[in-house]
Order: C-alpha cells, then structure tokens, then sequence
C-alpha cells in the first residue's frame, strides 16, 4: 500500500480536502492525523483494557480489541 502525506494549515479545512479527496479514483480512504495527538486507537484500547482487567470485564476487552480490527474508524 502507498500513501500520501500532506501538510496542513491550521485553519485549513479537514472535511472539505476528504470530501475532495475520496472523489478522485483509486483513493479508498483518508485519514486525518493530528500530530499533536497522535496516540492510536490501538494504544487507546490497550490503556483501557488494563482498567477493565482490574475490574474483571474480560468480555469486553476481547470486544474493544476484535472492533478496532473489523472495523477501523473513518474519519
């Protein structure tokens, strides 16, 4: 898989260069990252995992984990 990485203004508009974007062919999808935060969901459902371990909620460990997998986030 290529991708492309485009710099942005601050005030540029996200929403509008997606839409823009996902029109031309060949381009399957966009994702937006902010440095700034640049945390995965991955790592966010891992932090969470050991706060439902503590709690015992094996089952929606296994769920949050297989979700992030089947289904990533578009944004």
């Amino acid at each position: 898989m290529k991708s492309l990485k485009v710099h942005l203004d601050e005030n540029a508009s996200f929403e509008k260069l997606t839409e823009l974007l996902l029109q031309i062919k060949g381009i399957k999808s966009v994702e937006i990252i902010d440095d700034e935060n640049a945390e995965s969901d991955l790592k966010k459902a891992f932090a969470k995992s050991k706060e439902q371990l503590k709690k015992g909620e094996y089952e929606s460990i296994v769920n949050d984990v297989f979700d992030i997998f089947l289904s990533p986030k578009k944004k």
